[in-house]
């Protein structure tokens, strides 16, 4: 019953949001708003071993339909050809420079490159992540509005291979870009992702650069720069295509990364939550963090456990008097799972509703994932 009460409440209010920001986003691409301003961008791009992937990925920068920015790859230690396929591939482009370090970290690697960054807008994402050709030009658009700190892009799964990468592709529609939708509405964004997201430069060096105090280094500045008093939006026309973990223990791994900074995080900005100067962020924004990435994933597990739970014992109470069973209690478990289900698959429709060119199949994929999708 909390779990569907949580789960029906949020979807009504999460839902009015961002069906708002989607409102405001075609009135804004009717105007073409901020489609004059075309500052100098940098793209960072960390790489620590990604030889496979390096070449595909600056291979999507470079077909842009962006004129004016630069392409920052900064080697972070590497122990395979990350370096070599660099040079060798990208030696003439004139856009493309490689910069090598020791290992130090995704947030030193980002640092390095920030300080030979030249754009006063910097776009970061992961090496392993491809741009859409209009990626670069709908990110650096929106800093037209000169209180936009951060922008957030539409990250999407591209390696919808297996079981697992179509529950992460169907989270990343339903979940983590509904969220965003919504909360720009609120300006209290909690998270521009590192696989596609632009910042004002000078904003980050405020900030103090990319900290690697927590694990969720793109989540701690959003934060800051949030708190600084400056806006954090979302464009979904920013499409960014992800290789996600197609492994149940590469996926575990990454949940535990993002679950712990997410946790690291809330603590180093603990002084924000419900504080009236922070608005939206400290009385909406970050109670849904501490409730549904935190709490309310704990609580789903006991419902699954509940079914399980009455299934064997309905089954034992048949077989030990099957003239006397009643399915009485089977029924009423049976009814609030499938009503959590649907309220979950409502949501998940929805959100698919907002999205561009997005393949529906996707959401016969929720029966099957029930409560493994993080909410």
């Amino acid at each position: 019953m909390i779990g569907i009460a949580l789960g029906l409440g949020r979807l009504i209010f999460i839902g009015a949001l961002a069906l708002a920001q989607w409102v405001r986003s075609r009135r804004r691409q009717r105007t073409h708003a901020g489609e004059s301003y075309a500052p100098f961008v940098s793209v960072i791009v960390p790489a620590y071993n990604e030889e496979p992937v390096i070449k595909s990925t600056i291979i999507s920068l470079l077909a842009s339909d962006y004129e004016n920015y630069e392409i920052v790859v900064v080697d972070d230690g590497s122990t395979d050809k990350t370096s070599e396929v660099v040079r060798e591939c990208f030696a003439k482009e004139k856009r493309v420079r490689l910069f090598s370090e020791g290992n130090a970290g995704k947030a030193a690697a980002l640092n390095t490159g920030l300080r030979h960054a030249n754009g006063e807008i910097v776009i970061a994402l992961d090496a392993d992540t491809l741009f859409a050709p209009q990626t670069v030009a709908a990110l650096a658009h929106r800093f037209s509005d000169p209180l936009m700190g951060a922008v957030a892009g539409n990250a999407k799964v591209g390696n919808r291979i297996n079981i697992v990468t179509r529950w992460q592709a169907l989270e990343y529609i339903t979940s983590q870009n509904m969220d965003r939708r919504a909360f720009a509405s609120l300006n209290c964004i909690t998270v521009v992702p590192g696989a596609v997201g632009a910042w004002r430069r000078e904003l980050i060096e405020q900030a103090g650069g990319f900290q690697s105090d927590t694990l969720a280094e793109d989540q701690d500045l959003t934060l800051s720069i949030r708190r600084m008093g400056h806006n954090i939006g979302y464009e979904e026309n920013a499409v960014a295509w992800t290789e996600a973990p197609d492994r149940l223990h590469t996926l575990a791994g990454q949940r535990f990364r993002w679950a712990f900074g997410t946790l690291q995080c809330m603590r180093k900005h603990i002084d924000a939550l419900f504080r009236p100067r922070y608005g939206a962020l400290g009385f909406i924004a970050l109670p849904n963090v501490w409730i549904f990435q935190i709490l309310f994933p704990l609580i789903s597990p006991v419902m699954d456990l509940m079914l399980g739970y009455t299934l064997l014992i309905s089954a034992l109470d048949w077989l030990q008097q099957p003239s006397g069973y009643s399915s009485t209690a089977l029924r009423q478990v049976l009814f609030y799972y499938a009503l959590f289900l649907a309220i979950d698959w409502v949501a998940a429709s929805f959100a698919f509703l907002l999205e561009k060119k997005e393949h529906w199949r996707l959401l016969w994929w929720l029966f099957s994932s029930a409560s493994v999708i993080a909410r």
